[in-house]
């Protein structure tokens, strides 16, 4: 699936030598730094992410794409190779919502923070779209298999999901949420009920 390969080719774009030298995630430079800490716990409260390590990966991947736009920037705005891979850098951009379509410019490229990766993140989508009672329930969800992007059954919350994908996020056609076969408590509460009710009428 292209959204789940999204991080490690990010990661590894950069890398010449492919898959084995790319990095997922940078520590930071000073690990005790308190309004770093600070704003950290509260992004990954606000995202019910599992981790640290996965907002050191959404900012490693934000860096990447800073790096190759300022990079981008450096060069005349004529040239082959800023055309060419500054349309792909924002095609990627519009794909995936981190930009809408009146940011046409490498510029706000720099702007972007990881709130707006966060955003995208299939988690917060099926918080947002009413799916899931909290962002940590929409996890749940996820991880144990309740949500699917179209046809396809996703269980990874830090799934990136494209903008045309948004709208085809859905309960599973297997999951008792979303009209399949009722859940082992539940199968079990239909039972007690029902074989109470055939003890009354026998009687």
């Amino acid at each position: 699936m292209r959204g789940l390969l999204f991080w490690r080719v990010c990661a590894c774009e950069a890398s010449a030598s492919g898959w084995k030298n790319g990095k997922v995630f940078k520590v930071p430079r000073r690990p005790f730094e308190k309004e770093r800490l600070d704003a950290e716990l509260k992004t990954v409260g606000e995202y019910g992410l599992r981790c640290k390590r996965e907002l050191w990966r959404v900012q490693l991947v934000l860096s990447k794409f800073r790096s190759r736009a300022r990079e981008l920037l450096t060069l005349p705005e004529n040239d082959a190779r800023r055309v060419f891979e500054g349309e792909a850098l924002m095609r990627r951009m519009y794909r995936y919502g981190f930009l809408d379509a009146s940011q046409d410019k490498l510029d706000y490229v720099l702007s972007l923070t990881p709130a707006d990766v966060l955003e995208r993140r299939l988690q917060t989508l099926v918080f947002k779209l009413g799916l899931a009672k909290s962002i940590h329930h929409a996890r749940v969800l996820i991880r144990q298999r309740h949500i699917r992007v179209g046809k396809q059954l996703v269980n990874v919350p830090s799934f990136l999901v494209r903008v045309d994908s948004q709208k085809h996020i859905d309960f599973a056609l297997n999951s008792p949420f979303g009209g399949g076969r009722p859940g082992r408590n539940k199968r079990r509460n239909l039972a007690k009920a029902g074989g109470g009710g055939d003890e009354e009428d026998e009687e």
